[in-house]
């Protein structure tokens, strides 16, 4: 039996507990997490080999989606889990991030950390305490690793900052932020908010920060009494001879082609022929190839450094804070429901917005308790968007990642399903790529919304920030290009409105980042944000017409008692409804009833009819109804769809009445008031009220109590007892 180890530390108002040695103890390092009734389990192995020479480092982390953590099982037709689903791939790159900058860098080895969870309790979120697994897991392992790193998450509720906060409470915060660090500085930042203010923000980075402290605490007791040795392994740096020969010898001719070429493609075709012309030189010599050409890149991204700090200069010539030519255009697409093209510089997004019924929101399948999902963000990132070609091998995490980050910046401003009761699908597809194509999507997306009618409570906008840093200087990069996310130090994507920032995604090359740093970037970026916004409203200042392609979607609230005569038996009334009218009907279990169809009037009518089918009864109303049922005592007519009432022999005409056929026949169409509702929904009718033009006081009166008697007093609705399909709301 092995021996477990156990490990607790408060996070707020929470306790997190680390346990060890039970699982996996051929691993490299493993470890369970808790947090309430949520446990997740990260095992982080390393290859004996490395892979040769690459020049990257090999991580891989895969959270694993358990169904069996919840009790549940999966709605496949194999009954096992399949792909993972988007919020895993979301938070095995959430998990990623703040890891990768903390291994050596001439690590070639194959590193694998892999997260599942054993438990769920749907209250305590899986994304920071599984950064905090994977850290520990790493921590006590041999790999050579520079943590720990410590996860949290900061929500704004009810005025307070509050620590992991339960899934409930999320409900209600302002900001969702999540954080990780390691014990000096912060590594990764991912935020939604609802138009927060900068120095909210930056407070909670702050005080996230330091609530992360005992977490990483924890994990360095952990290592002084668990971990194991860390391994020895095959170091992929350059060769010393070749930097102290090829170094010297490019120096000079880079610095001189940086600073005559500003355009993209002549610097490149500058640095490849300089490439060429050193390879040359040393065809016959004992140097690797793989070396001269790492060293001349260390050149370029050192020279093109030294100009950023020294001269204030960037590869493409702009300052610090200015921003490439920026513009916008909407209704390129006749038969979308909206479109909207944006460019910034080289980079450029084409967005197109389609609305659909409730039928077509998202079903979810996973962890989460969510089950529906109405507003949906996809990007693709083709390889002819840089002018290169790779196959096509289906949806990269990547694109969910920059979706899923485009999604979040929008989703505050969409109108919720009672004012716009529509399923909204965006896509954004990247017609070129040179940086920041994820807040190029939250603009165009911005554009296709606003063409295709949504009322969008503000537009949204965003830009990402750089960062180039030697330790002593630092210069903060506005609208950073494709090169300069090469070779800076952080990519910060900033988007938001005028009033506040509704997403935030940060991370680093280095080992974190101060406050200093973090505070005028998100100044700086709010400035940007601000320019970008006066290009898209200049092209579009409020939400257009609805496209004639759209379907028109209005919506009612009825007695959710009375939805069984709008569906009708065996779902025929709800049928008829939609083949008579060419609409789509959708019924929520709480009673609202949602009609789209593209022609407006029709949906109007459809309306209407549903109306007259859950109308209300209401005492001394005058109703046209037809004769359902004769008896002795009276007919029965139904003044409303399933409503019937009883009209007793007395109250048939303004005179004796000896037979109730010698009045009335099956079908005949007559008008009677209401007269008596009882308690038991029994509905008490009369003709004569009508025929006299008596009032309500006067027709109870002269109504005889005796007509009360035989046949049981009188008709009530006809409820279906047939099963009515059921939808779950989102």
């Amino acid at each position: 039996m092995n021996e477990s180890y156990s490990f607790s530390a408060p996070i707020g108002e929470h306790t997190v507990t680390i346990e060890t040695g039970k699982l996996a103890a051929l691993a490299g390092g493993s470890v369970t997490v808790r947090g309430g009734d949520t446990i997740v389990f990260a095992a982080a192995t390393m290859s004996a080999h490395p892979r040769g020479r690459i020049d990257f480092f090999p991580l891989s982390v895969d959270f694993e989606e358990r169904l069996y953590a919840v009790g549940r099982i999966p709605g496949s037709f194999f009954r096992r889990e399949g792909r993972p689903h988007e919020k895993m791939i979301l938070i095995s790159r959430m998990i990623d991030r703040p890891l990768r900058p903390l291994f050596p860098k001439d690590l070639r080895n194959d590193v694998q950390v892999i997260l599942s969870t054993l438990s769920t309790g749907q209250e305590h979120n899986m994304d920071v305490l599984g950064i905090t697994a994977a850290s520990a897991a790493l921590t006590i392992s041999d790999i050579p690793f520079g943590g720990p790193v410590g996860g949290v998450r900061v929500g704004y509720i009810d005025g307070e900052f509050v620590f992991n906060p339960l899934i409930p409470q999320m409900i209600d915060s302002q900001l969702d932020l999540r954080l990780a660090g390691t014990a000096d500085a912060i590594i990764m930042v991912e935020a939604s908010a609802v138009e927060a203010p900068e120095d909210m923000v930056v407070e909670a980075l702050k005080i996230g920060h330091e609530a992360m402290q005992p977490i990483i605490e924890l994990q360095n007791e952990m290592r002084s009494q668990l971990g194991k040795p860390k391994s020895d392994y095959v170091s992929f740096s350059v060769d010393e001879r070749v930097k102290e020969v090829v170094g010297p010898r490019v120096r000079s001719p880079i610095a001189q082609l940086v600073a005559e070429h500003t355009d993209r493609k002549e610097r490149n075709a500058a640095v490849d022929a300089l490439r060429d012309e050193v390879l040359a030189e040393h065809a016959e010599g004992d140097f690797d190839e793989a070396d001269v050409r790492e060293v001349l890149n260390a050149e370029l991204k050192a020279e093109l450094r030294r100009r950023i700090l020294d001269d204030g200069v960037r590869p493409d010539g702009r300052g610090s804070t200015d921003i490439r030519p920026l513009s916008a255009e909407v209704g390129l697409l006749p038969r979308a429901h909206g479109a909207g093209l944006f460019q910034r510089g080289e980079t450029q997004v084409l967005t197109i917005a389609t609305l659909g019924t409730p039928r077509d929101e998202q079903r979810l399948d996973d962890l989460y308790p969510d089950e529906t999902k109405r507003f949906m963000h996809h990007y693709n990132f083709p390889p002819y968007s840089t002018g290169e070609t790779w196959f096509l091998r289906g949806t990269k995490r990547r694109e969910v990642g920059h979706g899923a980050l485009a999604e979040a910046a929008l989703r505050p401003m969409i109108p919720s399903e009672s004012e716009f009761p529509y399923t909204i699908r965006i896509v954004s597809e990247v017609m070129a790529s040179n940086g920041s194509t994820s807040m190029a999507s939250v603009c165009g997306s911005t554009l296709a919304l606003m063409d295709a009618g949504v009322p969008i409570d503000a537009p949204v906008g965003g830009i990402a920030m750089g960062l180039v840093s030697d330790g002593d200087r630092h210069a903060i990069l506005t609208d950073i290009q494709g090169l300069e996310d090469h070779l800076g130090d952080m990519d910060f994507k900033v988007a938001g409105t005028r009033d506040g920032i509704t997403a935030l995604q940060m991370d680093t090359k280095i080992k974190g980042l101060p406050y200093e740093i973090l505070e005028p970037a998100l100044s700086q970026a709010r400035d940007a944000r601000l320019q970008i916004l006066d290009v898209i409203t200049d092209c579009i200042s409020e939400p257009a017409d609805l496209s004639p392609y759209a379907p028109r979607m209005v919506s009612i609230h009825v007695d959710p008692d009375k939805i069984g005569a709008v569906i009708g038996k065996g779902g025929a009334t709800v049928r008829a409804l939609q083949d008579k009218y060419e609409v789509t009907i959708d019924i929520e279990d709480d009673g609202t009833i949602f009609i789209a169809g593209v022609d407006g009037a029709k949906a109007q009518e459809a309306i209407a009819e549903i109306e007259t089918l859950t109308e209300d009864v209401e005492l001394g109303e005058i109703y046209t109804g037809k004769v359902v049922r004769l008896t002795d005592f009276g007919c029965f007519v139904e003044i409303l769809p399933g409503t019937d009432g009883m009209v007793h022999i007395s109250q048939l005409a303004d005179f004796h009445v000896e037979d109730v056929g010698d009045v009335v026949r099956m079908g005949d169409e007559i008008m009677v008031m209401v007269t008596d509702i009882a308690p038991t929904g029994k509905i008490r009718l009369s003709r004569q009220a009508v025929l006299e033009g008596w009032t309500l006081e006067e027709a109870r009166a002269k109504d005889r109590p005796g007509g009360r008697r035989g046949g049981g007093g009188g008709g009530r609705r006809r409820e279906s007892r047939d099963r009515r399909p059921r939808r779950r709301s989102g």
